[in-house]
Parts: structure tokens; C-alpha cells; sequence
């Protein structure tokens, strides 16, 4: 560019200028690349816990679900990277049982037997000073069902008085806990617990009954279900009351849904609540439907069972009845277990060969899963001793790590999420240590709700509330016939015979499940 003439130059002015403009576009080009700098790193880190909650979906749909872990993986994060840092100390691994021999197991002695004899000829025993016979094998043998009609024939008898008159006396008829029904009570029994304990749905049952010759609708079973459930209810509050004297409740919901709740959409979540718990010889596992999750369930549930130890998952719903009868809160280590199985899976495979920090909890979690299982026959006394002894030393170690680790994890990650629930449980999780009666995790209870869970998935649904409610009182009879040792079917079938004649308190409390077992041993 060519300057006018007689211009003075200012060539220190120009460069100073210059040198501005060039810092100030510097400076600018610096804020650019800090803000791109700090975009990516938060899109690498949403990246990373996308990655992470994909690999958690993809085993969870593809990959085994067992949650069970050897004992022997409890000190495998030894490794230099994990002992370089002074709070990640090892732990000694408790003493494990050797694992027993397994085979063929025997089948129960309860079972009724038969012998079927294999004779020699009389040929073939000519000569002998002696025969005898030698057992040798044994099979299991089961017959399909027999179908029949059962026809009640009524005897009566015609009798004249004095004044000539024909008086008749009848037989008394065996009463049915569903009046004018066509089915019998071994029918419904089988009805029952085909859907309740097998999962199989009421559809399919129609079928097998139309197979074996009988054309009972499906709004007719459904029907019976809710008669005898009907029936049953009042065993059902006397097995809440004798629940309700125990020192311990383990509790736990599952969703149902119930197309036709009045004030809710079909596909809206209700609720099956179950509670286990009572003294160690009476326990019952009791289901409740309710469309609500909220507090007030748990309150009406717990009424009367007061200065105890409620366990659950953790859910806030739970701390009102704690706080209302003055209930201990005892914490599930499964729930905080699984939430650092689930980080483990969805570790990316590129550090699944290194030690995480989800791996290191897990290594401290599975230490103390195992002296349970080294502690499991002992008293409640001793199992105290021995969790005070073994356990908390464990749980101090592992609070420290989790008090360093914590801080350093993405809060939404599978691990910083898993690290906040045990710091918040913390206190609840600590509790089982306080009493060798207590149990580590909620199990029980997620056992209880297994089978409703899985015949959920092949019934799909309750169509009505008063579906569901019966759904819960069968469910209750069938999984707390199975915790006191009872065939399911045995039980419920002498149940709903007894039932018409339980016509006072002591009747009713003689089929309580501990109550008829006993009674069947003397017979």
C-alpha cells in the first residue's frame, strides 16, 4: 500500500498495535480452543457412559443373569495396580468349605413306594435251599392326570310320626368352598397352583382341561380363583397377625399391571407387595396388591409390628413405617452388590483385563459373602462373634476405600452410582452386623417374588383389581406352604376342604402351615 506524500511514519506506534491485535486474537483463538477442549471432554465422557450403559443392556439381554461369584475371585485384585495405592490394601480371604462331592441325590423317603418283583421260574428254582430278593434300582414314576366325574348321591330316609305323616332325613352332603361350583376341590387345587406355582397362564389351563374331556370357560376358572380366594382371607389376616410377632420383616414390590383399576390407565404400574418374616418356626410370605407404591402401604402392611428390623432395598417409602412403629432399617447387600456387577459387565473390553474400582468393591463385597457362607450353621450368638470378629474389619476397609474412591468417579456413571448408594446405605448396610438373627441381604424376599415374577411373564396381566388381590392370597398360601416344608398342592387341597367347616378361630388356626404339619406327623 502506498502512503501519501509527506506522511510522517510512526513505525514504533504501528508494531505496538500490531502486537495488541495479534495478543487479542491469541487470546481469543485460546478461549475458542478451551471451550472446544472442555465439549469434547464432555463428550468423551457422555461417550464413555453410553458405552457403558450399552454393554450393561447388551448383557443383560445376551449375557448370563446369575449374580453368583466364586469365593475364590474375592482376592484377585492384588495386581500392582491395585496394591500401588496405599488405601487398597489386601484383604485375607476367609477360610472356604471344600466343596462336597455331588452325584445322583436319593429320592425322598417321603415318597410312597412300590416294588415291582422280577421272578424266577419254577424251573429255574428247582434244587434251591433258598430265594430272596435284592433291590436294584429305583425309579421315579408318575401317572398323568385321571379324569373323572364325581357324582354326590344323597341317601335319605322316609320316616311316619304318629299322626301319620312322612318325615325324610338326609345325609349330610361334603360341603365345597365354592358353592354351586362345577369343578371339584382337587379340580381347583390343581387349577391353582398350575397357575400360581408353575406360571402357567389360565388360557392354557382351558385347554388341558378341554383336552382331558372337560369344557370349563376360562371366565370360569378365573372365576374360582376369586371365590376361594375369597374363602381364604381370613387365614391370610391370621397369618399376617403371627407374621407381625417376629422380630424380623423382609419386604420388597414388583410391578403388575391391571387393565382395569378405576382412576388408572391399563398400562399404568401397580404394585405386588410381599412381606416374609414371623418367628423361626411360624414364618409366612405374604402378597398384597396395591395400585400405589407410596408410603401409606407399607404403613397399613406393617400395622402392629413394632420395635423390630424391617429389611429392604432402600427405597424412601420405607422410612415413614420405620419412623412410625420404631423399626430398625436394615439394609440388602445384594442390591449394593449388583450395582457394581452391573458397572463390572459394562466395563469396555479394552480395561476388562485391568482391576477397576467396581472390580475392588466387589473384591471387598464378595469377602464378606463368603464368611457368611463359612458362618452359615452357626447360632445366632456365634454368627455375632463371628461377623464382629471378621466382617467389620472387612466393612472398615472398605468404607475408608469407598471415602477416597468416591470423590474421584463420574457421578452418572454404572460405578459413581453404585459408589453413591452404598455411601448412602452405608449406615442401614451396617446393621446386619448388630444381631447373628439378621441376615446380609433381603434374599428371601426376592425369592419369595421370583415365581410371581416369572408367571408374570406368562400371564402377562390381571384384568381386574379383584384379580389381582386373589393373585396375591394364592401366591401368599402356595410360598408359605413352601417355607414351612409343605407341598404346595397337599396343603392348599386340604385347606380348601377344611375351609367350609373352619366355623371358629381354633378351626381356622389348626390349617395354619405349621399347625397342619404338625398334625400330619402325628397321624
Amino acid at each position: 500500500m502506498k502512503l501519501p506524500p509527506n506522511t510522517p511514519l510512526n513505525l514504533a506506534s504501528d508494531s505496538t498495535n500490531i502486537m495488541e491485535d495479534m495478543a487479542a486474537l491469541l487470546s481469543e483463538k485460546d478461549d475458542i480452543i478451551d471451550k472446544k477442549t472442555e465439549v469434547i471432554a464432555w463428550q468423551q465422557q457422555r461417550i464413555a457412559l453410553l458405552e457403558e450403559y450399552l454393554n450393561l443392556a447388551n448383557q443383560k439381554r445376551f449375557g448370563a443373569s446369575s449374580e453368583q461369584t466364586k469365593a475364590e475371585q474375592g482376592n484377585l485384585f492384588n495386581e500392582a495396580e491395585i496394591t500401588a495405592e496405599p488405601e487398597q490394601e489386601e484383604l485375607p480371604l476367609p477360610d472356604t468349605p471344600s466343596k462336597a462331592k455331588t452325584g445322583r441325590k436319593p429320592f425322598s423317603d417321603k415318597l410312597p413306594r412300590e416294588q415291582v418283583f422280577a421272578y424266577l421260574s419254577e424251573e429255574d428254582k428247582v434244587g434251591a435251599i433258598d430265594t430272596f430278593f435284592v433291590k436294584v434300582r429305583e425309579e421315579l414314576d408318575i401317572i398323568p392326570a385321571q379324569v373323572r366325574v364325581l357324582e354326590y348321591m344323597q341317601e335319605k330316609a322316609v320316616f311316619k310320626d304318629k299322626q301319620d305323616k312322612r318325615i325324610i332325613k338326609t345325609a349330610d352332603v361334603i360341603l365345597h368352598p365354592v358353592a354351586k361350583a362345577m369343578g371339584s376341590v382337587n379340580l381347583m387345587t390343581y387349577i391353582i397352583v398350575s397357575k400360581y406355582a408353575d406360571g402357567m397362564p389360565l388360557y392354557r389351563l382351558e385347554n388341558i382341561v378341554r383336552r382331558y374331556g372337560g369344557d370349563i370357560s376360562r371366565a370360569t376358572l378365573a372365576n374360582w380363583v376369586i371365590a376361594l380366594a375369597r374363602q381364604v382371607q381370613p387365614l391370610i389376616h391370621l397369618l399376617r397377625e403371627y407374621q407381625h410377632n417376629g422380630s424380623l420383616i423382609m419386604v420388597d414390590e414388583t410391578r403388575i399391571q391391571v387393565l382395569k383399576e378405576p382412576g388408572a390407565s391399563p398400562t399404568s404400574n401397580k404394585y405386588m407387595w410381599v412381606t416374609l418374616g414371623g418367628e423361626p418356626e411360624r414364618q409366612s410370605v405374604l402378597f398384597e396388591y396395591d395400585p400405589s407404591r407410596g408410603e401409606e402401604v407399607p404403613l397399613r402392611l406393617l400395622d402392629g409390628f413394632t420395635n423390630g428390623y424391617l429389611q429392604s432395598d432402600g427405597y424412601a417409602g420405607y422410612n415413614a413405617v420405620c419412623k412410625e412403629y420404631k423399626l430398625t432399617s436394615l439394609g440388602c447387600w445384594d442390591h449394593a452388590r449388583r450395582k457394581f456387577k452391573d458397572a463390572q459387565v459394562a466395563q469396555p473390553k479394552k480395561v476388562k483385563n485391568k482391576a477397576s474400582k467396581a472390580d475392588m468393591a466387589l473384591s471387598y463385597i464378595n469377602k464378606l459373602y463368603v464368611i457368611e457362607r463359612n458362618i452359615k450353621s452357626l447360632s445366632a450368638n456365634e454368627k455375632y462373634q463371628a461377623r464382629q470378629k471378621q466382617s467389620v474389619p472387612v466393612l472398615n476397609k472398605l468404607k475408608k476405600w469407598l471415602d477416597v474412591q468416591r470423590p474421584k468417579v463420574v457421578k452418572d456413571s454404572l460405578t459413581g452410582k453404585a459408589m453413591t448408594y452404598l455411601h448412602n446405605q452405608w449406615d442401614k448396610l451396617m446393621v446386619y452386623c448388630e444381631d447373628g438373627r439378621l441376615n446380609i441381604s433381603n434374599i428371601l424376599a426376592e425369592n419369595a417374588v421370583r415365581p410371581f415374577a416369572v408367571g408374570r411373564k406368562a400371564w402377562l396381566f390381571a384384568d381386574s383389581p379383584a384379580g389381582a388381590h386373589a393373585s396375591g392370597i394364592h401366591y401368599s398360601l402356595i410360598e408359605t406352604a413352601k417355607v414351612n416344608g409343605l407341598e404346595p398342592y397337599h396343603y392348599l387341597n386340604a385347606v380348601f376342604k377344611a375351609l367350609p367347616y373352619a366355623d371358629t378361630v381354633e378351626k381356622l388356626e389348626a390349617l395354619l402351615p405349621w399347625n397342619f404339619k404338625t398334625e400330619n406327623k402325628e397321624s
